[in-house]
């Protein structure tokens, strides 16, 4: 069965706080066009099976640099290192829970 091009991810600890937040579930595409500035879902190097959402820095030769937001509680590339392109699986897209507040119309 060919993968679906969108999928879902639940985020998981505080390491991209304040711009995501433990809880919240976001909506991601597959896709192979990156830039700096993206939210990515990547494989993480470190730990066989953990995917990791992380925010992607620069282009180097050997991958893309990337990092946690906040930065005394991400695991990143300062730690190993630029991601090789191939290790990044898809952008994030939207967030669709939790719902965002309905304020109330006024005139």
């Amino acid at each position: 069965m060919p993968l679906l091009p969108f999928f879902r991810v639940a985020i998981a600890g505080d390491s991209m706080e304040p711009t995501l937040r433990d809880g919240e579930w976001w909506l991601a595409v597959r896709t192979r066009r990156f830039g700096a500035g993206d939210i990515v879902v990547i494989d993480h190097p470190e730990y066989a099976g953990l995917l990791a959402v992380k925010r992607l820095v620069r282009r180097e030769p050997s991958g893309w640099w990337v990092e946690g937001d906040n930065p005394a509680r991400s695991r990143d590339s300062r730690h190993f290192g630029a991601v090789a392109h191939a290790r990044i699986l898809g952008r994030l897209i939207v967030r669709y829970r939790p719902l965002p507040r309905v304020r109330p119309f006024r005139d």
